[in-house]
């Protein structure tokens, strides 16, 4: 049936092209997302926190294909919970929206831990519990005040840390120059040490190091507003992948030769910030921690924002108790009752657990995400293709196989802890979804991921 123009619904403009999504991407990923785990992942990983950099990127651009492949078929928000949902099983697709539950409810933890142990640095002599409250209070603010960040906002700020990145980048290689010439720039000890190098504890560096790549599968989201979105959004989540990793790379690369005694960092979270002052003394110090506080606020703003409205959701939708979670604030309408608990838990949260195990469990949610996903992509193109259409045996089964293989080794390295709690979640989220729908014979309630 033709629609006339007349009686035609409003649709999106088809304008976006490859290169836009990739630098959407970029600025959701941000070129200084390995430098949090940098000290850390150096110390789980014997001094190969490059190699565990590279090896999460193969996960992630495996993975990154089938989001954009998925996306294609269901240009809407939601992700990986729409992906599973639609395409695999609702039941299961339920689950995988529980575990997302779990990270946008660990998400203003992570962005408040770090900022705090950055502002530790920089005023030791204030409490680390001081600048919790105060990071914490800056973010319910303006929250309350429905403030958002906009893209010209995130441009600026992509802007600022690509400067700091490149100043980073000539003062380290300055540095190793000086100090040993040509031959002190290029070495394989940061990717393999026989003296130190072990296959387990490169596993678990690497479950930790995948944190540098959450955040791709947001290109999908511009699905609807892509020129041919069936190739592009896939090569478009490939390449956000494969060039954040490799920048990534170089970063961790170049720190670990400018510090390659990981023992002897003063502060393992904050130990990237140390290496910047080696390379290019206080400027470069107080530059990097800036904008890391910067891009952590902005983060943590979007990440209360997006749990507090996702709340909202699932009280509306009566998931969650409507009374409590499905109320708006007159004045500035936002779910300020939502924006308040999630700040307590920041809070809470902050100051009980460390930065490492909140990013575990953070990866605990996001590589069952992954898994379904790769799951659904092999459903959807291989085992159930569209009539007429002829499997592909690469990118049907075999590049969504190994995603799903990467993945599942990944979330299975996490240290015992976080698969502790991640599981008592996720048992948590089955028992009260096999209640809710009369042991799964009926219909779940859906979660709206939408705009957030």
């Amino acid at each position: 049936m033709e629609l006339t123009t007349a009686t035609s619904p409003l649709r999106l403009r088809r304008v976006l092209t490859i290169w836009d999504l990739v630098f959407y991407g970029i600025v959701l990923i941000q070129p200084i997302a390995p430098v949090g785990i940098f000290g850390i992942a150096q110390k789980l990983s014997y001094g190969h926190v490059s190699t565990a950099v590279l090896v999460a990127m193969a996960a992630m651009m495996l993975t990154a294909f089938s989001y954009g492949r998925m996306a294609a078929i269901y240009p809407s928000a939601g992700s990986a919970y729409t992906y599973v949902s639609r395409g695999l099983n609702p039941h299961v697709g339920s689950l995988i929206g529980w575990a997302m539950v779990l990270d946008y409810l660990v998400i203003p933890i992570v962005n408040v831990i770090y900022p705090a142990l950055t502002f530790k640095r920089l005023f030791p002599a204030i409490p680390y519990a001081a600048w919790v409250g105060l990071v914490v209070s800056i973010i319910i603010f303006l929250n309350l005040l429905g403030i958002r960040f906009t893209a010209r906002a995130n441009e600026a700020l992509l802007a600022i840390v690509s400067i700091v990145v490149v100043a980073f980048f000539f003062t380290a290689i300055r540095f190793l120059f000086h100090l040993h010439g040509l031959g002190g720039l290029m070495s394989l000890q940061p990717f393999y040490n026989p003296s130190t190098f072990n296959f387990g504890a490169l596993r678990t560096a690497t479950s930790l190091a995948a944190l540098t790549y959450i955040g791709f599968d947001g290109v999908t989201t511009l699905a609807e507003e892509v020129e041919n979105p069936k190739r592009t959004v896939p090569a478009a989540t490939v390449l956000v992948c494969f060039i954040c990793g490799i920048l990534s790379t170089l970063e961790v690369y170049l720190g670990t030769l400018v510090w390659p005694d990981y023992h002897t960092f003063p502060n393992l979270e904050t130990a990237f910030i140390d290496v910047c002052m080696r390379v290019g003394g206080m400027a470069l110090f107080q530059a990097m921690a800036v904008i890391l506080i910067i891009a952590c606020l902005g983060t943590g703003l979007a990440g209360v924002a997006g749990a507090a409205r996702l709340l909202y959701g699932m009280g509306r939708d009566n998931v969650l108790p409507r009374r409590f979670f499905a109320r708006l604030d007159s004045k500035y309408n936002v779910p300020a009752f939502n924006v308040m608990v999630i700040g307590v838990l920041a809070l809470v949260g902050a100051l009980a657990i460390s930065y490492e195990r909140a990013a575990e469990l953070l990866n605990f949610g996001a590589f069952l995400a992954f898994m379904g996903v790769n799951l659904t992509c092999i459903q959807q193109f291989c085992l159930r293709p569209q009539v007429g259409r002829r499997r592909k045996l690469l990118t049907d089964l075999l590049v969504p196989g190994l995603g799903f293989v990467f993945c599942f080794g990944i979330w299975w390295s996490l240290p015992r802890p976080a698969k502790w709690a991640g599981g008592i979640w996720f048992v948590a989220g089955f028992v009260y979804a096999a209640i809710r729908t009369r042991g799964f014979r009926r219909e779940p309630p859906k979660m709206d991921f939408a705009d957030l």
